[in-house]
């Protein structure tokens, strides 16, 4: 089995963590299934957060009463120390425990330090010294503030948009954090599904021995897919180096990753995550969920878009995003009318 130590927390772990985001959009049951059925097998690493509605309870749910055997992450979103306080007390109650392993600012557009006029850093440290905390850790999608945040040693953790479609600025965030001993958990590491090859995903992320990623999991199938890698891991071969190299050519330029930071903005409520990234969804991972006139009734919403760029002030990607849906919701149309994927 590989593992994976996290920096400085010393906290070891398989290779392979579990993203606990998609299980909002199924019930608790099923959830815990998934939950228990990844532990069971291996995985000890699971990655939830306030934001992602009935996540953390469906986590707390799944691990009564083995909690001190694996190892959990959530984030808070707050603004200032009263919200730090007020999102710890909840993440504490829905996971039923009274510590968290590792609790991460969720993605700030800046990095929280002792003394600022936010007052989370402060906050943070005392939950630590409570105990309520074991490990400080941060979340971001921007370069500069993730590099501050390494650079600062206040921090434990780095979590960061890392795949194979990475750029050489995203694998400097991972070389400095194991400069710095900072443990690095890789999000987005199938791109927000526009990555289908998992093997490929995993072989990529397997040559940074400091790197988790972690896996964001809905179905039994996609968890038995990653079980799988923890007794047969993928390793680079010519052949997924290849698969690789022919995928960045393919995808290289500006895309939307579907990361949703530029939501709830949109003043016309365009989905933008969904919306601006359609034709590689479209084309990469066929559903016709896409299709369906609920979702031809959400990809029309483009048409009321009156290019405020809100969405584009929010974008960590610095992409031109009503351009992308004007681009995406033309494709769109043609595709209805019958054009070939």
């Amino acid at each position: 089995m590989v593992t994976v130590t996290l920096g400085k927390t010393g906290i070891t772990v398989n290779k392979n963590g579990f993203g606990a985001l998609p299980i909002q959009r199924i019930s608790k049951e099923e959830a815990a299934k998934l939950l228990r059925k990844a532990y069971d097998n291996g995985i000890n690493f699971f990655d939830t957060a306030r934001a992602y509605s009935d996540s953390e309870e469906k986590v707390g749910y799944a691990f009564q009463g083995i909690r001190e055997k694996l190892y959990i992450s959530t984030k808070t979103g707050a603004q200032d120390a009263d919200g730090f306080w007020e999102d710890l007390h909840t993440s504490l109650k829905n996971l039923q425990t009274d510590y968290v392993d590792i609790l991460q600012f969720h993605n700030p557009a800046f990095c929280p330090k002792p003394g600022d006029e936010s007052g989370l850093y402060d906050a943070i440290l005392k939950a630590k010294e409570q105990g309520k905390v074991r490990h400080i850790g941060i979340t971001n999608h921007r370069l500069h503030v993730a590099m501050e945040a390494i650079e600062s040693d206040l921090y434990e953790t780095m979590q960061f948009p890392f795949c194979y479609l990475a750029t050489k600025k995203d694998v400097e965030i991972v070389e400095a954090c194991q400069k710095h001993n900072m443990g690095f958990i890789a999000m987005k590491a199938l791109s927000g599904g526009l990555i289908t090859n998992s093997a490929a995903a995993y072989a990529f992320e397997a040559q940074y021995d400091n790197v988790l990623p972690i896996w964001g999991v809905q179905k039994e199938s996609e968890l038995d897919e990653f079980l799988s890698y923890i007794t047969h891991p993928p390793i680079m071969t010519e052949e997924l180096a290849a698969y690789i190299e022919k995928e960045k050519t393919e995808l290289s330029g500006s895309f939307c990753r579907g990361c949703g930071y530029c939501m709830p903005t949109c003043p016309a409520h365009i989905q933008i995550a969904d919306c601006a990234r359609m034709s590689l969804m479209l084309r990469r991972s066929p559903s016709a969920v896409w299709l369906t006139p609920q979702a031809q009734a959400m990809m029309g919403k483009i048409e009321e878009c009156i290019r405020c760029g809100k969405c584009m002030e929010k974008c960590p990607y610095g992409l031109s995003t009503p351009d992308l849906l004007a681009e995406n919701y033309k494709d769109y149309k043609e595709i209805l009318a019958g054009k070939p994927l």
